[in-house]
């Protein structure tokens, strides 16, 4: 039996990896939110490492209020850097192997190739600077760790994009999307599949990886496939960046390589829109 803990189970990650508990019985779970686990808190940290013995510890928990973060630039360093750092040190101490969810935002989006785990990492604002952090005290701290980037994550839980462009389809006759910004939709419960995949097979080949879904898109054009799924009659409008300003400036290319996973996972990455069409299929059933 293979001991996993999961942080912030709340959140939609979390929420998909429990989803996902009955595919891997020989996998035991124990799932925390961020009031029974606080990351931030090292004490705390340490009394749930010290009452288990887990084998991996996948971190969930990030704040990702990407806009809100150039305001509360203390907070989003507490979460996503220091309280990195805590569950790093925990798994150092308790000799337990990290799996830890980073994003695209550590580049700057500069490039016109997709960006490989190696490359330069230039985050443009609060968040991704932050998330950096965390990833490089994880790496200062451990040998056993996987860090696994994504980009646009989406799915029938929490707040995203997908449950935000649906509510807008019965809430306004028009809207209009970024179309000028590209990258990778990703379903959670692909990126939680592939991570329990990591797991069940013990694999060793421990490092920085690259997870989306296949694909390249603008924000735009995945609206449009929402809307297309969904049946809906609301009128979408491709506008510029500069004509949707928020605090945070976003990568204009966001798509990253994912070669390297693919190989360890010895399987195919699915395609955006054939995992968007089983999303919004579970949308409808969480629905009814």
């Amino acid at each position: 039996m293979i001991h996993v803990l999961v942080t912030a189970k709340d959140g939609q990650l979390g929420q998909c990896f429990q989803s996902l508990v009955v595919k891997h019985p020989n996998i035991q779970f124990v799932f925390k939110s961020s009031s029974d686990l606080d990351i931030t808190n090292k004490v705390k940290v340490e009394d749930v490492f010290s009452a288990h013995s887990f084998d991996y510890c996948i971190n969930c928990a990030a704040y990702t209020a990407v806009d809100k973060a150039e305001e509360a630039t203390e907070l989003a360093d507490k979460v996503n850097h220091l309280g990195a750092q805590n569950i790093a040190e925990a798994c150092k101490k308790f000799e337990v192997i990290l799996i830890h969810i980073s994003t695209d935002f550590v580049f700057d989006g500069e490039r016109t190739a997709p960006y490989l785990e190696d490359d330069i990492t230039n985050p443009l604002g609060v968040y991704g600077k932050t998330k950096l952090a965390g990833e490089q005290v994880i790496a200062k701290t451990l040998q056993r760790y996987f860090i696994i980037r994504t980009s646009w994550l989406y799915s029938e839980y929490g707040h995203n994009f997908l449950k935000t462009m649906l509510r807008l389809a019965n809430e306004r006759d028009e809207i209009g999307v970024v179309g000028d910004q590209i990258g990778s939709p990703t379903y959670a419960m692909d990126l939680a599949d592939a991570t329990l995949q990591i797991i069940a097979s013990r694999n060793t080949s421990y490092g920085i990886y690259h997870y989306s879904n296949e694909g390249v898109v603008s924000w735009y054009d995945f609206a449009k496939e929402i809307f297309s799924l969904s049946n809906s009659s609301i009128k979408l409008n491709k506008i510029e960046t500069k004509d949707y300003p928020t605090p945070a400036v976003r990568p204009k290319y966001s798509i990253m390589n994912t070669e390297k996973i693919s190989q360890i996972l010895d399987s195919k990455i699915p395609n955006w829109k054939s995992s968007l069409a089983i999303a919004m299929v579970n949308c409808i059933k969480s629905e009814s």
